[in-house]
Parts: structure tokens; C-alpha cells; sequence
């Protein structure tokens, strides 16, 4: 094994985080500041799913029509074509609550039952794309766990596709608030819960549908792009909303809560004076540092193939740590010789892959060099 011994500590990391910090002047909220009247309640970042606010956030809660996020992904993953016109049957007439009145034999497209379903919480709605993607109740509530289950959302379980109460149809705030985040990620889900009005053409059996969105939040909060309300006698208020700022997603899941526009809006604007996101790896950067081999000075030039960004307090700085570790061996331009890991408060958070920019065989013979060090140690102070 060659000596290894550092003549320089990293350079672009460094001048980064600082310039990061310099950037900062905000005020910091703790979790314990945050009061919600709500049963259960969480707000997250959508890219990392970092928890920013919670109360009894995994609590198994009935959820009312936040229900129709659910259904609404399961449909646009299992429907490639929205335009397909889909015939209404008797099983889909006179559900009960809300509704958008669908017709016996009336024919509407998956797309136009999709808006119905999320802007007016239509459970006939809700009904007639369940039997059209699933064949029968059980058989997309089977999809709809399936789904669950890969996102991550474990604490729930969908007995019906519109939220009815039902002994076995509940979640939680955090899982409704993962399940969010991914069906957000569809371009057409976003764009359907962020419309603030839509119209349903003449059909065979009605005239034209003109639907409102129930989430007054798409007019009163900057950024708001959805999501969903519900409510039943047993589930309370319920609302699921989202607000994008500069490319930072925030979800907001409140569950049984009598003001829950309005403490909703209050738990969003907290978190964008409370956090800032923050590309701690840019990969368009590289990993510098300068090292002493065999009493040749040599500068070892390394980067990773993808950004990393992560919501962070102000505070949170001197908790932050980047490890990486580095196999080298004859490794030539674009070798990977390793990764760097990422730590919150000795919490990790991402391992990224590590690759070399420069030729470094000339440098180094075929024994192997193992490097296992903290890049990132500094103390940060508000200045």
C-alpha cells in the first residue's frame, strides 16, 4: 500500500458551502413552533421526501376524497390512451356524495372523467374509471395497494376508489403526503389538480359540464398547484395542497382539520421562511484535491454524474457532512473509483458514485489506494 498524505484540503466544495450560507437570512422555525389543530398533519419536500413539519403524522386516519389522488395515478399508470371513451353502467349511477351525474349509458372520456374526479370530486366518477381500468371495485383497490405499497406509502390500505367511509380505507399524513409526491411527478396529474376550472363537452346523454376546483388555495397562495379536499362526517376535513417556489415543492397533508385552508397555508409559508433547498453536489462541479504520492505532487480531479439538492435550516450546517471513499488503481479518465456519502446530523441521506476527471495511472502503480476521510468539517457561523 503507497503512503497517502493530504497537502491540501478541498477547495470547490468549500467555496461553494460558503457561498451557499452567505446567501441565507432567513428566520428559523422549529417543529415545536408549528401548532396545527388538526388529528394529523405533515409537510414534506417532494424530491427527497424530507419530513418538515409533522403531528401524529403516522396515525391510520380515514381521508375522505384525498382518496382521488390515489385513483387519479392509478388510472394515468395504467390507461395509455385518456381519449378512450368509457360507457357508463348502472354501477356507476347515484353513488353516493358528491358528484358530477353521470347518465346511464353516457359516454365520456377517461380524461374528462379524470377532471370530473379531482375538480369536483365526482365518486360516480371515481366508480366508472374503477370498473373501466380495474373490471370491478376490488379489482382496482388491488391496483391501488399495489401502487401504495412501491411508493412507500406502507400504513394504508384503499378499500373503495372515491373515500367513502370504510373501516379498511385509511392512511396517513406522511403516506399521503409520499403518495402526492409521486403521482406529482406526472405531468398530467399536475396539470389536472392545478386547473382551476375545466369544461366537459355535450356528451350523448347531457349538455356541457362547466367544473370549478374545490381547492380555493390555487387562488389564494403564490405557488399553489393542487392538490385535493375531502370530507365525511367520519374523516372530518381533509386537505392534501401543494405550493412550488423556485423549483422548491412542498406538500402539506392535513387530516380532520376544521380550518384547513388556512392552516394549511400557514404550515406552507413556514417552510419557505423556515428552509431553503440547496444543491449540496452540483455535478456540473468538480471534487478537488491535492495529495502528496511518492514525494510527487499530484492533483487528483473527481465528480459525480448527478446533482444533489436537500432542504435545509440555516442551522443545519455544522450537521452536514460529505465522506468519500476511493479505490484507485489504475483508473483513467471517467473511471469510477468510488462514492460520496452525504450526512445530515450522522443521518445519511445519498450515496452518489464517484468518478475520475483526469488520467491518474502515471501517477499511481497498480497497488491499490483506499481513501476514507471527511471532506466537510468546517463550522459555519451566521456571518
Amino acid at each position: 500500500m503507497k503512503c497517502l498524505k493530504k497537502l491540501g484540503y478541498i477547495i470547490i466544495p468549500v467555496l461553494i458551502l460558503a457561498a451557499i450560507v452567505c446567501c441565507f437570512n432567513i428566520n428559523i422555525t422549529t417543529l415545536s413552533a408549528v401548532g396545527s389543530s388538526a388529528k394529523a398533519m405533515c409537510v414534506i419536500e417532494k424530491d427527497s421526501g424530507r419530513i418538515l413539519y409533522c403531528k401524529n403524522e403516522t396515525e391510520k386516519l380515514p381521508m375522505a376524497s384525498t382518496t382521488k389522488i390515489m385513483t387519479a395515478i392509478t388510472v394515468l399508470q395504467n390507461c395509455n390512451n385518456l381519449d378512450e371513451l368509457i360507457t357508463v353502467d348502472d354501477a356507476s349511477i347515484g353513488v353516493e356524495g358528491t358528484s358530477i351525474y353521470l347518465r346511464k349509458d353516457e359516454t365520456l372520456s377517461v380524461k374528462d372523467l379524470l377532471y370530473g374526479l379531482m375538480l369536483r370530486s365526482g365518486n360516480d366518477a371515481a366508480t366508472a374509471l374503477a370498473y373501466h381500468v380495474g373490471g370491478s371495485i376490488e379489482g382496482f383497490t388491488e391496483k391501488m395497494n399495489s401502487l401504495a405499497k412501491k411508493i412507500g406509502a406502507t400504513n394504508s390500505n384503499f378499500a373503495n376508489p372515491h373515500g367513502l367511509d370504510n373501516p379498511n380505507h385509511y392512511t396517513t399524513a406522511y403516506d399521503l403526503a409520499l403518495i402526492t409526491g409521486y403521482a406529482l411527478n406526472n405531468p398530467i396529474f399536475k396539470e389536472i389538480v392545478s386547473s382551476k376550472t375545466y369544461q366537459i363537452e355535450a356528451t350523448n346523454k347531457s349538455e356541457k359540464r362547466y367544473l370549478t376546483n374545490k381547492n380555493r388555495l390555487l387562488t389564494s397562495l403564490d405557488g399553489c398547484c393542487g392538490v385535493k379536499t375531502g370530507f365525511t362526517n367520519k374523516a372530518g376535513r381533509c386537505l392534501v395542497s401543494a405550493c412550488e417556489r423556485d423549483g422548491f415543492t412542498t406538500i402539506c397533508v392535513v387530516l380532520n382539520c376544521g380550518p384547513m385552508f388556512e392552516e394549511s397555508t400557514e404550515l406552507l409559508n413556514t417552510s419557505y421562511k423556515a428552509y431553503n433547498k440547496v444543491k449540496i453536489i452540483d455535478k456540473d462541479k468538480e471534487i478537488y484535491n491535492e495529495y502528496h504520492i511518492n514525494e510527487q505532487d499530484a492533483r487528483l480531479y473527481l465528480y459525480t454524474d448527478e446533482d444533489f439538492e436537500y432542504p435545509l435550516q440555516e442551522n443545519e450546517f455544522d450537521k452536514l457532512k460529505l465522506e468519500y471513499k476511493v479505490c484507485l488503481d489504475n483508473a483513467h479518465a471517467g473511471s469510477e473509483v468510488g462514492k460520496i456519502d452525504i450526512s445530515l446530523d450522522n443521518r445519511l441521506l445519498k450515496s452518489l458514485k464517484l468518478f475520475t476527471i483526469n488520467k491518474i495511472d502515471k501517477l499511481i502503480d497498480s497497488n491499490t489506494l483506499t481513501v476514507s476521510e471527511l471532506l466537510w468539517e468546517e463550522k459555519f457561523n451566521e456571518n
